[in-house]
């Protein structure tokens, strides 16, 4: 992090990525398109974005130095990123974006009874403790919404579907950002979750460009917009702060949403969701708030190498 003047406060920066990502939601509201071509597009475009600033001189090593265990992960990867977002964004069709970006936030939750099983990741009682906060808070949500219609609780399935997809993703990658450059990778796994889902539209028969030009330009903002304002934005901002404070700033991607949600869409949040979402987002602060006080040092090597 030594080295690089930055030209704004973090804060601030962070603050842009924060509402750049948090118009994700609302832009898939606005379409009618199928979730699976959203997310294509929104993977491809951003794909072709990355394409010119790719380091070529570090690509052809890295080629060489990672093993076949290593593109098979590259490849889980990318396939459960492209699941990530048909699952969540199919559930913005069902669902409020409330709960569904809220249950997003259980993705720490995730991360970490997978980690305990797969890399023997232990935890203590604190951070148990935060986790049964988080999923109390998830399941007040649902419960509020079986209220609200049964396809409401169908798109909380499928946004939990999403993040545990997502979650898949990150354990899938955790070893693989030792090795290859954050910019490679995430090009990568960009490139293999958006053909995962051209190939899933082809098979189910949706087209690929008898779009409105209206949806059209949805699918260029998704990329710009949340992925390269925000994500990237996240990735670049590694070099000046840790990984742990991006993490809880992304915290906040749930309550921009809804209040752009509400402003943009007409969208009201219920007394259940409320609760919920207040109890969610203080169990996953508390339990990054844990893990950035026991291991900060490993977190950051883990996201950010090579930078």
């Amino acid at each position: 992090m030594k080295g690089y003047k930055i030209p704004f406060p973090p804060t601030v920066i962070l603050l842009m990525g924060v509402v750049a990502i948090s118009f994700s939601s609302i832009l898939v509201k606005w379409s009618a398109a199928p979730a699976s071509i959203l997310g294509m597009y929104r993977l491809l475009l951003t794909v072709i974005m990355l394409f010119p600033f790719l380091p070529w001189k570090k690509l052809n090593k890295v080629s060489k130095d990672i093993s076949r265990r290593d593109w098979f992960l590259l490849f889980i990867s990318g396939l459960f990123l492209g699941l990530h977002f048909l699952f969540w964004m199919d559930s913005l069709k069902y669902t409020t974006v409330a709960s569904s970006m809220i249950l997003t936030t259980l993705e720490p939750v995730f991360v970490m009874i997978g980690a305990y099983f797969i890399f023997k990741e232990k935890t203590n009682i604190f951070g148990i403790l935060s986790i049964l906060i988080a999923i109390t808070g998830s399941i007040i949500i649902a419960s509020g919404d079986i209220g609200l219609s049964s396809t409401a609780l169908y798109g909380d399935f499928l946004s939990i579907l999403g993040t545990l997809a997502v979650a898949i993703h990150m354990l899938a990658g955790q070893d693989l950002c030792r090795k290859i450059p954050p910019s490679i990778y995430s090009f990568f796994v960009f490139l293999i979750g958006g053909i995962i889902l051209f190939f899933y539209n082809i098979i189910n028969g949706l087209s690929l460009i008898e779009y409105p030009v209206h949806d059209w330009w949805i699918f260029l903002l998704l990329a710009l917009v949340p992925n390269i304002f925000g994500h990237v934005l996240f990735n670049w901002l590694l070099r000046f702060v840790d990984a742990t404070t991006i993490s809880m700033g992304v915290l906040g991607e749930p309550i921009g949403a809804i209040i752009l949600a509400y402003l943009l869409l007409g969208e009201t949040t219920s007394l259940s969701q409320i609760i919920g979402g207040i109890l969610a987002i203080i169990g996953v602060g508390m339990f990054l708030k844990h893990k950035s006080s026991s291991n900060l040092e490993i977190s950051n090597e883990v996201i950010n190498p090579n930078n």
